[in-house]
């Protein structure tokens, strides 16, 4: 087949994608943990000659469950779709998920979605996989369902980095801390968000670093300061540094402050994807203007070099894009 694929939901499954080799999982971040079901999903398509796709969900099930969103989301759709396709997988199918769909019994998530829709060949999924109502589909109910109906399931250990597994949670936590260099060590590759273009309070422009900013979701869970940033927009890779957090001001959820360098174009309701690659500092209150003014300049100062001796971490890094 030629072209990645992207569906939302199983209503109609193009032909070229029955029979695949299918993972499941919620996959926040795509971390390597997840790559490592990913690319064993990969080998054995190929071996068989069948598509390899993904199979996941939106909004997050924890979300679904809480009163409100709340979670620090590492990937949404958009960014799952971007780094199963740099990967070379040939699909993904984003399940609209709701407190309606959780009550959908493991038995039938079986027979409606994986051998009804898909007409899998295999599933891939990892160690701690669950699904269906009260998550009763457990890797040993999935293994006895391929049995039953007839295609492969291949359980993957959790990958280990250091003492401990690559998870999502562990991201979060690193992000958390502004530690970037070590969250992109788990990923795999450097974290990067997605938003449009909105207009700000003007104050950046004021002061002479004109800023694209991005809302920030609901939970957003970075350590708020200030970090060297890759952007794509428009098919262009632009240098800056990026604020986030404006203790001086008002700082109730406040947005992704991007200054790009040497650039002035109008491109509010644009879409931009900004890559951190390196820290700065944290967020720091100052005296006045003045002193925050010699503040930003340092940081750009610094925002350069960290953006001129930044590698990838890996291939990865290198397709999705962000690296000259």
């Amino acid at each position: 087949m030629s072209g990645f694929i992207r569906l939302a939901g199983l209503d109609q499954v193009p032909a070229s994608l029955r029979g695949a080799m299918v993972a499941i999982g919620n996959f926040d971040g795509c971390h390597r943990g997840h790559q490592h079901v990913f690319r064993a999903l990969k080998a054995r398509a190929a071996a068989l000659g069948v598509p390899a796709l993904v199979l996941t969900f939106e909004p997050h099930p924890r979300d679904v469950f809480a009163p409100a969103p709340f979670m620090f989301r590492l990937t949404y759709a958009d960014q799952k779709a971007e780094i199963a396709e740099a990967l070379g997988l040939d699909g993904i199918v984003v399940m609209p998920f709701s407190l309606e769909f959780s009550h959908i019994v493991a038995e039938e998530f079986v027979t409606r979605f994986l051998v009804g829709a898909l007409g899998v060949t295999g599933v891939s999924v990892g160690a701690d996989f669950h699904f269906g109502y009260k998550r009763e589909g457990t890797p040993d109910f999935l293994r006895d369902a391929g049995v039953r109906h007839g295609f492969e399931v291949e359980i993957l250990d959790m990958l280990d980095e250091g003492d401990d597994h690559i998870s999502s949670s562990r991201i979060r936590a690193l992000l958390g801390e502004g530690d970037v260099a070590g969250a992109a060590q788990l990923l795999g590759y450097h974290w990067f968000l997605s938003g449009v273009v909105v207009k700000g309070d003007q104050r950046g422009r004021e002061l002479g670093f004109p800023t694209a900013n991005t809302a920030s979701p609901t939970g957003f869970g970075l350590l708020q300061g200030v970090y060297a940033v890759r952007a794509k927009l428009n098919g262009r890779l632009l240098d800056g540094v990026a604020s986030y957090g404006k203790p001086m001001f008002n700082n109730e959820r406040p947005p992704f402050e991007t200054w790009i360098f040497d650039f002035d174009e109008d491109i509010y309701g644009e879409t931009l994807e900004v890559a951190l690659l390196g820290t700065v500092r944290g967020q720091v209150k100052f005296s006045g203007l003045d002193e925050l003014i010699a503040a930003v300049n340092n940081d750009a100062a610094q925002a350069r070099l960290l953006l001129q001796s930044t590698l990838p971490v890996s291939e990865l890094d290198e397709k999705l894009g962000f690296f000259r």
